[in-house]
């Protein structure tokens, strides 16, 4: 769904979101508010949008941050307690997305390796489920 598709004032118009990207609201707003000392227990890379993990987490704040920023009186105080205080911890933390990286070095995560699964061992309702019928 667009960013621009999440809320609609009143007459019942699509609203223009303020950061008309991912990528400004990650530089010009999530970066530079959100900051933390780096190491240890805060990781960041320089390079997040190499990450598909925080590419998700991000966009999720950025399209909530987008909703709530308009539903007043405590629609931002409601986006910190549901959604930052949650991601947070998990996108800047020392097993998150960036656990591997420093500020100044991008480096590629580990991608678990997958073995099929054989044909029935899920039983015959699973193995010929498509997403489509999920």
């Amino acid at each position: 769904m667009p960013v621009e598709d999440i809320a609609a004032n009143p007459g019942g118009e699509k609203l223009k979101p303020l950061y008309p990207s991912l990528t400004s609201w990650v530089t010009t707003h999530f970066v530079p508010m959100y900051r933390r000392t780096l190491g240890g227990e805060f990781r960041w890379c320089a390079q997040w949008w190499h990450h598909g993990e925080a590419i998700s987490r991000l966009t999720a704040l950025w399209y909530a941050w987008e909703a709530m920023r308009l539903q007043g009186a405590t629609g931002l105080a409601l986006w910190y307690r549901d959604h930052l205080d949650h991601q947070l911890p998990v996108l800047l933390g020392p097993r998150g997305p960036f656990y591997q990286c420093t500020e100044t070095e991008h480096l590629t995560p580990h991608e678990a390796r997958i073995v099929p699964v054989p044909d029935g061992w899920l039983g015959p309702d699973h193995d010929s489920l498509s997403v489509a019928e999920a």
